[in-house]
């Protein structure tokens, strides 16, 4: 038999086994889809860890698992774009593990990490270290931000090679005592900045900025101390509203001049949010997000808590908190995330003798989507506004998506089965994150419903009780530069 008569004679057979139906590996039945453009009564068809079908309900496809999701909503698992784990820095407050199985019992399935840790992140043999690790550790997907401030050309192009999401700057100097947690990530001097943008604009990929006025802030520590005060109200007034502003706007100033794509982190109050909607008006390729903590609290309600509402930028007045709603409805603000910040009690309590010396930071990794669709259950926003807050536009912004943050076929099959109907209160005996104790702020929030599953990737990774997959389950995602 001829070379030339093979094929012919085997086409019938693969034509026949193309009409083979192929069996799913998971489907995920009776649920109401939601989307970034509504709601959907359909089955979600996995194969090979992608979603290949939105099917009709009562299609039932061949499948060797199924969950029956009816009475809940399906959700593309969130993308949580603001993260601290530090890994290897502090194992004892958390690490890539215990605080993405908490983002995971969250609904959440990709997160990308910021650059401080020990040292900082700010050269490719760190990020290669720091990938590593999350590649051992992580239970959800993970992404990594490089540190630009060492201005050395082939550490922040390296570093874009190695697969960096961003770039993230401070705009003002290290926490006391912790400068080499900060290498490369503080830039105070406005040349450098300028400098960094360059750079960053250079490798397509956009720089990340905490925006205080480095200069204001510590005037601001200085009078407050001057004064005897040390307290959450203190805490506010060393750092008001327009040392946030004066910031943003320098950093959109000096970005505008080089045309260089920038994102402002979490934005915490009315000033700062018409600064960057004066920029973006004016064209400059300006994102920003805010956090849940700025959204769901404002300053009469956490006097309480002392150091353990403790953050910066401080969470605001209630006139601020209405400001980033409207922000957010208007696109002005792009999307949610939890800037996720683990410590042991310890750290917490010294606010208690010294509050200034007590750190900034709340956890919040498993209450980012629970809290944005106890929003939209509540009316504040739509359903298909949370999944665009807190999935697609991180996605999108950040070069994961179409693989991340929708729910179509070709997608990762990256799911959140979230039931509306449950008793969702944060108890601290349903919390995982190893910082639970630290986590005043959400202990006993009332939330509308509870996560049922979280899948990754169509692998069940939480099952409404527990984390069932191990350490290591998670893998490094890297952003489509165009």
């Amino acid at each position: 038999m001829s070379n030339a008569d093979g094929p012919s004679r085997r086409e019938p057979e693969r034509s026949s086994a193309a009409l083979t139906p192929l069996i799913a590996d998971l489907t995920i039945t009776g649920g109401t889809v939601v989307t970034e453009t509504g709601e959907e009564q359909l089955d979600v068809v996995v194969r090979d860890g992608r979603i290949v079908e939105l099917a009709p309900p009562g299609k039932k496809p061949d499948s060797r698992e199924r969950f029956d999701a009816a009475g809940c909503l399906v959700l593309p698992g969130a993308v949580d774009v603001h993260y601290h784990a530090r890994t290897p820095a502090y194992p004892e407050r958390g690490d890539f593990f215990t605080e993405t199985c908490a983002s995971a019992a969250g609904g959440v399935t990709t997160i990308l990490e910021m650059p401080i840790s020990k040292p900082g992140c700010a050269t490719p043999d760190t990020f290669r270290t720091r990938r590593q690790l999350g590649e051992q550790m992580c239970v959800t997907d993970f992404g990594l931000y490089g540190a630009p401030g060492t201005l050395i050309r082939d550490d922040v192009f390296g570093m874009a090679r190695e697969g960096a999401v961003a770039f993230k700057i401070f705009m003002h100097r290290p926490p006391q005592g912790r400068d080499d947690e900060f290498i490369g990530i503080c830039l105070t001097d406005e040349s450098d900045l300028l400098e960094a943008l360059k750079l960053c604009k250079e490798t397509g990929l956009r720089l990340v900025a905490h925006c205080e006025n480095d200069r204001m802030l510590h005037a601001g520590l200085v009078r407050e101390k001057a004064l005897g005060a040390g307290d959450i109200v203190a805490h506010g007034r060393s750092r008001p509203p327009v040392v946030e502003a004066l910031a943003v706007a320098e950093f959109l100033t000096l970005a505008e001049s080089v045309g260089a794509p920038v994102h402002v982190a979490h934005v915490t109050c009315r000033h700062a949010v018409q600064v960057i909607q004066r920029f973006q008006n004016d064209g400059v390729d300006v994102t920003a997000e805010t956090c849940p903590h700025y959204l769901f609290f404002h300053d009469q309600e956490i006097s309480r808590l002392g150091a353990y509402a403790k953050i910066n930028p401080p969470i605001r007045t209630q006139a601020d908190q209405d400001a980033l709603w409207a922000a957010l409805a208007d696109g002005t603000l792009s999307l949610v995330a939890t800037d996720h910040a683990p410590y042991v009690p310890a750290e917490k309590e010294r606010g208690d003798r010294d509050f200034w010396s007590a750190p900034s930071g709340v956890p919040g990794a498993q209450v980012l989507l629970p809290l944005m669709i106890t929003a939209a259950l509540e009316g504040r926003i739509t359903l298909s506004q949370a999944v665009q807050l807190i999935a697609g536009n991180p996605a999108r912004l950040f070069g994961l998506a179409p693989a991340k943050g929708a729910i179509t076929p070709g997608a990762d099959a990256d799911l959140c089965v979230y039931d509306s109907n449950a008793e969702g209160t944060l108890t601290q005996k349903r919390m995982v994150s190893k910082a639970k104790e630290i986590d005043r702020l959400y202990l006993d929030y009332p939330l509308r419903g509870a996560v049922l599953r979280t899948y990754l990737r169509g692998r069940t990774v939480f099952d409404g009780e527990r984390i069932v997959v191990p350490a290591g389950s998670g893998a490094f995602v890297r952003p489509r530069v165009s």
